[in-house]
């Protein structure tokens, strides 16, 4: 078979394009950048327990006296019913009702006072199969900026959907000053760590984002963890074991914050309040870099 000789006019090297080209992703608009608060961006494997964090951690900020604002960035909204005690209507709920036109709605259309003056926003997302999570999350920023409530907030918590790969994943990267990683002492767990680390470290190229640390959720181990770490360059910020308080937490709407005070919930809290005041004070990035997948079958997936 003869070689193929493609003449070297007709190849076109690009050495840098916009975020966002060549995905499904929505670029961030420059205007709706949210200004003086810390933002914080909660990953982590579907399921472990961002919600419970997120939730956990508005209330512990709010404890050391911070105006928080949380933002629940999954289509089931779910995020702040701890929070609100009720599952809240999504900003693209509120937006269709008024056949998107935004400057019909008030504020408190889509944003809800919870526990201890926690303020909580649902974006929801589009329906399945039609469209871009990152578009509701930039909706809502802007719906946020026009009724200046993002002026008078300390701290403001995404909470967003555990799918590595969409835009409604990457777009509060575009916002936040740190991402934290909730995962448990486990395979599945770790590996969805390592993507959203390689997703964040390109993300960083572009915004400010940077890895806060990794917050170890339902684990009365870390060894798992703590191997993982080592490897890529990451630090364990806070630990929650697997009690039954955090699951009957949820069944009863509550935050651990509201729950009947016991020695154990009392380390619990004391950990949050911890991690919030850590976060809250600041610090180094973490420069982690991901693995392989065929790297982290070879530390963790066989003995």
């Amino acid at each position: 078979m003869n070689a193929v000789t493609i003449p070297a006019n007709s190849i076109k090297v690009r050495a840098t394009r916009p975020d966002g080209e060549g995905s499904v992703q929505v670029p961030l608009d420059p205007d709706l950048k949210i200004g003086g608060a810390k933002v914080f961006a909660v990953y982590g494997k579907g399921g472990i327990g961002k919600s419970t964090t997120s939730s956990n951690l508005s209330v512990a900020f709010s404890k050391l006296g911070k105006r928080v604002l949380q933002i629940g960035c999954d289509p089931k909204h779910d995020s702040t019913f701890t929070l609100t005690k009720k599952l809240m209507p999504t900003v693209i709920d509120v937006l269709e009702t008024v056949d998107f036109h935004s400057e019909e709605l008030r504020v408190e259309d889509f944003v809800y006072e919870g526990y201890n003056g926690v303020m909580c926003v649902e974006a929801g997302g589009p329906p399945a199969g039609t469209g871009c999570g990152g578009y509701v999350v930039g909706q809502t920023v802007k719906l946020l900026k026009e009724h200046h409530l993002l002026e008078d907030t300390d701290v403001v918590i995404f909470d967003v959907l555990g799918d590595v790969v969409c835009g409604g994943f990457a777009a509060p990267l575009q916002h936040a000053d740190r991402a934290l990683i909730v995962t448990a002492n486990d395979f599945d767990s770790i590996f969805a760590m390592n993507r959203i680390v390689a997703a964040i470290k390109a993300k960083s190229k572009n915004y400010n984002v940077r890895l806060g640390g990794v917050i170890a959720n339902r684990s009365a181990a870390t060894d798992q963890i703590d191997r993982f770490n080592d490897r890529v360059g990451l630090k364990t910020m806070a630990r929650f074991p697997d009690l039954d308080v955090i699951r009957r937490s949820r069944l009863k709407k509550a935050t651990l914050f509201e729950m009947e005070p016991s020695p154990e919930l009392e380390a619990v809290q004391n950990e949050y309040l911890r991690l919030a005041q850590t976060l809250w004070d600041g610090g180094d990035p973490q420069d982690a870099s991901p693995l392989k997948d065929r790297d982290i079958f070879d530390l963790l997936g066989f003995d």
